[in-house]
This record gives C-alpha cells, structure tokens and sequence, in this order.
C-alpha cells in the first residue's frame, strides 16, 4: 500500500555515480519474476550468491566481493524492496516470495549457486531456497548472523504487527528517511546492532536510509516476514550449513545461533570476538578467508 507515495530508487539515476557506489562497472539490471533487479556479478567459476540483510543492500559485500571472486562468480542482488530492486508483485516481499524471486532471477541468469552465503534476513531466504528449490540441494549454505529462528523481544514485535502499522502509515518511511539523514543518526543506529562501521560505510547506509522509497519497501518487507514457519522445518535442511558470529552482535542474539544448530547438527559454528550484527563489514577479509574455507579453497 502507497507504493506509489514512495518510488523505489533507480539505478539510471545513481549510475553516473561510479565512486560513489562500490563495483558499479560490475551493475546491471535483471528483469525475473516480476521484479527488476539491480545485480552484480565478478569474478570466474562456480556460482557464490550473496545475500544482504534487512535495510541494506549490494554494498553490504563491498570488501568482500573481490576476495571471493578470485575463486567464484559472485552474484550480489539487492533484495525486493531494497536499494536499486523494485518491490515486485504482491507477495514479492515475504519470505517465500523473496526466495522464489530469487530462484527466478538465478534461472535468468543461467546460474545455479554452489554456495549461498547469507547476512541475517538473507541467511533466511538463504535457508528457504535450499528447502524450496531442488537444484539447490547440496548448495553450501554459509549464514552470517543467521534470522534462522524469531527474533526475542522487541525485534520480534519489530518484524510483525509493529512494521505493518507502520508499512501502513503513509508517513512513516518520509519520516524515517528524514531522521536517517539528521548527522550521526546512522551511526548511532549501526552502533546499536553491536557493530561499528567506517565512513565509507556509514555513507553508503545513510544514502539508502534516507531515500524515502527504500525505506517503505524495507517497512513492507518487515511487515511481511514470518519466521516460524522456516524454524518448523530447519531440520529438513541437509545442506553442509556454516555460521559465522559476531559475538557482539546486538540485533540477532549469538545464543540463536546456538539453537538453530541444534536443529541443524550438520552446523559448525565459529564465534568471532569482538564483533556485531555487521561483523562481516567489520572484518571483510577475515570473513572472506571465513567463507573460502567452508567452501574448501584455502
């Protein structure tokens, strides 16, 4: 609802930005499942899909990509709703409907991943492709910070009735883009999830936070979210799974991490100190060399 209030941001328009948006030579636009996506894609070898978490977008893997693209084609969307990706059709927004968008965007490409990594919400659409899609499998799944199980608290209220009064208010994403543009609001907000980012980053989520458009779609995709069914059938998964945590991570509790392994016995944990919610920003390379091992390379 009031989508139309809140265009989703274009990436024609930001594109003339090269040292602005990290990889931008590596862009392109994907038309799949209803949803024109803003992609990108480095590097040579078997497929690596990475997927953000909720309220950020492609940049979240800016130091990790050339890394990693050393020994994979990297695919880096932004989710439905986020950054440079329109929302899509009704329903594009839930978790089934992100996970079957992104199947859809994966069989335009051509591409099926050998690995999924995936940041928190991503880590659960993640998780839903492996259960939904056959190609996938035998796909390693790497969660960092893993949204594999509800969320405690107030997150949980958060994700749910909170965010779909929200979705429903027509002022509410003008009103939070304009706080996200106040000086030190962002920076006060990553800090809350445990983590602490440099400039380069702080910019990069102030100038998504504070377009109105990428706001609403991520109050819509927050309104739209329910996690209790996937928990219900993490078992299922017989995917290799490896967690990756920052052990200050004050947005999706380390003990959840805990508790999703032991629903998925396969897991390995490994807990990195010092560290939030955005530990792979935090420390990129070390996450990288993190994820190159789970997939045997290094």
């Amino acid at each position: 609802m009031f989508d139309s209030f809140y265009p989703s941001m274009t990436w024609a328009t930001h594109q003339a930005q090269p040292n602005i948006w990290p990889h931008s030579q590596h862009s392109r636009q994907v038309q799949a499942g209803g949803i024109q996506w803003h992609v990108q894609t480095m590097g040579h070898g078997p497929c690596m899909l990475l997927l953000h978490g909720t309220g950020s977008g492609h940049f979240s893997w800016r130091d990790l990509m050339p890394t990693l693209a050393e020994h994979f084609t990297v695919v880096v969307p932004d989710l439905p709703g986020h950054a440079f990706t329109n929302r899509g059709p009704e329903g594009a927004l839930s978790l089934p409907g992100m996970a079957e968008g992104l199947r859809a965007l994966m069989l335009q490409l051509k591409l099926t991943p050998q690995a999924i990594v995936g940041h928190s919400a991503g880590a659960a659409i993640a998780a839903q492709m492996a259960l939904n899609v056959d190609s996938l499998s035998r796909s390693t799944l790497i969660g960092l910070n893993p949204a594999w199980l509800p969320l405690p608290g107030v997150a949980s209220w958060l994700f749910g009735p909170a965010a779909k009064l929200a979705a429903l208010n027509p002022l509410s994403a003008w009103a939070t883009a304009k706080m996200a543009a106040k000086p030190g609001a962002v920076a006060e907000w990553i800090a809350r999830t445990g983590s602490a980012l440099d400039a380069t980053g702080l910019d990069l989520y102030t100038r998504v936070l504070r377009d109105a458009g990428h706001v609403h779609g991520v109050l819509s995709m927050m309104a739209a979210w329910r996690l209790k069914p996937l928990a219900t059938r993490l078992h299922e998964i017989r995917n290799p799974v490896f967690m990756h945590i920052g052990a200050q991570d004050q947005t999706v509790p380390p003990a959840l991490a805990e508790a999703a392994c032991a629903r998925l016995p396969q897991a390995r944990l490994h807990l990195q100190a010092g560290a939030g919610h955005l530990a792979h920003e935090q420390d990129p390379l070390g996450t990288a060399q993190f994820i190159l091992r789970c997939c045997h390379i290094g």
